[in-house]
């Protein structure tokens, strides 16, 4: 059985409020999404959302898995999760309240089931 490899999965800084996605798998592997961290490079505060669709691209209520969270300027959230992906088609998404002031960073592995 192959083993997990762990890495960076994802990262970027939406440019504006829109939804985007940060990671897709690509291929039908167990991905596992271990941390989320999410940083303020701006003075002000910022919220954010994060969405989890494992086989589509909605990113409302019903795929959130943070929901508008409020961020102080200059400061980083650390989120700590075990959230699995297997479906080429799913998203793990993410958005700002505010264009170009949060910087999102998905680690985790991923490996063969």
């Amino acid at each position: 059985m192959p083993s997990q490899i762990r890495k960076q999965l994802g990262q970027g800084t939406p440019p504006d409020t829109t939804a985007v996605s940060i990671f897709s798998p690509d291929r039908r592997d167990r991905f596992t999404i271990e941390n989320i961290i999410i940083c303020n490079t701006t003075a002000s505060a910022a919220t954010y959302r994060i969405f989890l669709d494992n086989d589509g691209s909605t990113y409302d209520a019903t795929t959130a898995i943070a929901y508008d969270v409020s961020l102080a300027g200059n400061a980083t959230d650390i989120i700590e999760v075990n959230l699995y992906m297997t479906d080429p088609a799913g998203n793990l998404a993410v958005r700002t309240g505010t264009g170009n002031a949060l910087t999102f960073t998905v680690n985790g592995s991923d490996g063969s089931i």
